[in-house]
């Protein structure tokens, strides 16, 4: 067995957040797993806004720029990483298991000895590996023209004007969008849009409001469409509150 010089790896642990509040930007010289025990937690880059609702972590390669900020009271868990479970060098969203979010909560609060932390930490590498990335993501765009377009529908979600209804507004074309959204976003105007309406959606659950109100305010046409659509993307209802 390899020698063991600490209890946790470094940036491991847990703390509360309170509801609005948050951590500001900051950067790890270890990969870190994200995670929310309870309440939302949403994790910012540069490149655009991860969230992570109870059954999901988010995985910031070492190096990255990030900020969290909770909604509803939040149990943040962090994991730091001396190794790179996925391979990955860009933040990521994982499906959290039971197992894998027992493994969490052990791996951040429990007091053991470093030969049982040891222990612990290998099979939390190996359950990692196992974990199916979900897309929690919201990319930022950056080229002026699509920001100014995102930002109409930022402030008001449930707005369902074509793109080029919108695109009449900012003056430029809906060819020129789609364009860009491909390029810029690296999905569609459609995807982007049900990507904002669902990270809304979890915020707004997370601070208490009902599902028939959230549905209404993210600008879908019924409680149902809201439930079926909250379901595909997270594998759950949106009733269905974390521990």
């Amino acid at each position: 067995m390899p020698e063991i010089r600490q209890r946790r790896p470094a940036n491991t642990g847990s703390q509360e957040i309170p509801a609005g509040g948050g951590i500001d930007p900051h950067w790890h010289e270890q990969h870190q797993i994200v995670y929310a025990g309870r309440g939302v937690l949403s994790v910012t880059t540069d490149a655009g806004n991860w969230i992570a609702p109870a059954n999901r972590a988010i995985w910031v390669p070492a190096g990255t720029l990030h900020q969290h900020r909770a909604y509803g009271e939040t149990a943040l868990h962090t994991v730091g990483l001396t190794d790179n479970p996925l391979n990955l060098d860009v933040p990521s969203a994982l499906v959290v298991s039971s197992l894998l979010r027992e493994l969490i909560l052990a791996h951040t609060t429990l007091e053991t000895d470093p030969t049982e932390q040891h222990r612990l930490y290998l099979v939390l590498l190996d359950q990692l590996r196992r974990s199916p990335q979900r897309p929690t993501y919201l990319p930022t765009p950056r080229d002026p023209r699509l920001a100014a377009v995102c930002k109409l529908l930022e402030v008001d979600p449930a707005d369902n004007r074509t793109l080029t209804e919108l695109g009449r507004e900012i003056g430029a074309s809906e060819r020129t969008l789609s364009r860009l959204c491909k390029a810029d976003l690296g999905m569609t105007f459609p995807q982007w849009r049900t990507e904002l309406r669902l990270h809304l959606a979890l915020r707004l659950l997370a601070e208490g409001g009902s599902v028939t109100r959230v549905a209404h305010q993210c600008g879908w046409a019924s409680t149902s469409a809201f439930i079926d659509a909250f379901r595909r993307a997270f594998g759950h209802t949106p009733g269905t509150r974390s521990a």
